[in-house]
């Protein structure tokens, strides 16, 4: 029988935060590895399919907190493959549109159903506990947001 050590890792909150996070990334990873995407690729995928017509790539960006240098070649990438189009937007030609293609949304319905084996990893009964895990983790990621943000402050 293999006696497991208490690590002092064992009861932080940071690093309970961080294995999770690290553990539905790779979960994620497994379930889209068909589709040779990776998360954060996914993750556009499901912002334009819900955004319809397509985003700025300002907006997208924003939403992923992602910064243009990292965007970029992710989109590129996609836009490739005939998962999504770029076009500079006609009412100001600064902006970048990106929306889905055909294909873009056909993927995005077939990862929808794929991703889906996931959910009872998520150890959650009922779409209230789902709401209240989401609500949790969002209030999280905010306060450390803030949190970083005071760090960076010069005193």
């Amino acid at each position: 029988m293999t006696e497991t050590t208490a690590s002092p890792l064992d009861s932080m909150l940071c690093f309970a935060v961080y294995s999770a996070a690290n553990a539905t990334v790779q979960a994620h990873r497994a379930v889209l590895a068909p589709w040779d995407l990776t998360y954060t690729q996914y993750l556009v995928l499901v912002l334009l399919a819900d955004a319809g017509e397509g985003l700025p790539m300002r907006d997208l960006g924003d939403r992923l907190s992602l910064d243009s240098g990292t965007l970029s070649p992710l989109v590129r990438r996609l836009e490739r493959r005939g998962l999504l189009t770029r076009q500079r937007s006609a009412g100001d030609e600064r902006l970048v549109d990106v929306a889905l293609t055909d294909a873009g949304r056909t993927a995005h319905a077939e990862l929808t159903e794929a991703i889906g084996c996931l959910a009872p990893a998520y150890g959650v009964a009922s779409a209230d506990e789902l709401e209240a895990l989401i609500a949790s983790l969002q209030g999280l990621a905010t306060g450390m947001r803030a949190a970083a943000a005071d760090a960076r402050r010069p005193s």
